[in-house]
């Protein structure tokens, strides 16, 4: 066995992203060896039969198999990781990714020091789809070639950008589907209390965040342009936005990225 996936790519961790990278690498075609670890048996199985991955309940044996790994376990759990995986030694050069909020590559590199060379990355769960979008960034000591295979893996699950550590938090409390969810929720909520049906209040709403921002990316007019158009002076538009901003909505969603950078250095600290 270790013969045919010494090469692989190995997640720690079965949970909800690890689900969602695997089946976006699957969607876009990556046929190569995948190993999760995971100590939950059911999450495993699960694994194994959406996606054809293998999977390894020894720890130390799957870091072994990894020509990269994953690190895909809460922020709170991979200080304890770390320690288990450094019990043993670690024989050949290893790539290693971390998926945790907040860790930065300074504990990383501590937590599991050479031959492990560190980047971290933020996939967003829309990966699934191979639709998402992944931050990087990556440790001095990785090679040119690394950073190639790790922007590659990445990229076929969607869109890559690679930002400054000192970014990453704030990135990390900026792109997440769950705004898009959240705004399609309360959205939704507000049209059926002024006297939509769920099901066409559901399509306005989804028609009034996912076009705007369709239009926006696929055409050449600023943001500034584009809200001007859509709002014209007297307007309804032109009232709802007015009615948003008085009530204080930039304040709101600014205080709301204050309180995720809040968490993630408290995730960091822990």
């Amino acid at each position: 066995m270790f013969e045919i996936v010494v090469k692989a790519t190995v997640f720690v961790g079965g949970g909800r992203i690890t689900s969602a990278l695997v089946a976006g690498l699957r969607l876009a075609g990556h046929s190569r060896p995948i190993v999760v670890h995971d100590r939950h048996s059911k999450k495993l199985q699960q694994l194994r039969r959406q996606h054809s991955v293998i999977v390894e309940t020894n720890l130390h044996r799957a870091v072994q198999f990894a020509r990269m790994l994953i690190i895909a376990v809460r922020p709170d759990a991979v200080r304890e990781l770390l320690e288990k995986v450094a019990a043993q030694p670690i024989r050949h050069r290893l790539t290693a990714v971390s998926l945790a909020a907040g860790i930065p590559l300074s504990d990383l590199q501590a937590g599991l020091p050479l031959p492990t060379h560190w980047a971290r990355a933020m996939p967003s769960p829309v990966c699934r789809s191979a639709r998402g979008l992944t931050a990087l960034t990556f440790s001095r000591g990785l090679s040119s070639a690394e950073r190639k295979a790790i922007r590659d893996l990445f990229a076929l699950t969607g869109a890559v950008v690679e930002i400054s550590e000192k970014q990453f938090d704030a990135f990390t409390v900026t792109y997440s589907s769950s705004h898009g969810y959240h705004a399609l929720a309360a959205l939704v909520a507000a049209a059926e209390a002024v006297g939509l049906d769920r099901k066409t209040a559901r399509i306005a709403a989804a028609h009034a965040l996912a076009d705007g921002i369709v239009a926006w990316r696929s055409g050449n007019a600023s943001l500034e342009k584009l809200l001007q158009e859509a709002s014209t002076p007297g307007g309804i538009a032109a009232a709802v936005i007015k009615s948003l901003d008085n009530a204080g909505y930039q304040k709101v969603v600014a205080q709301a990225l204050r309180a995720g950078i809040t968490q993630a250095r408290k995730n960091a600290a822990s």
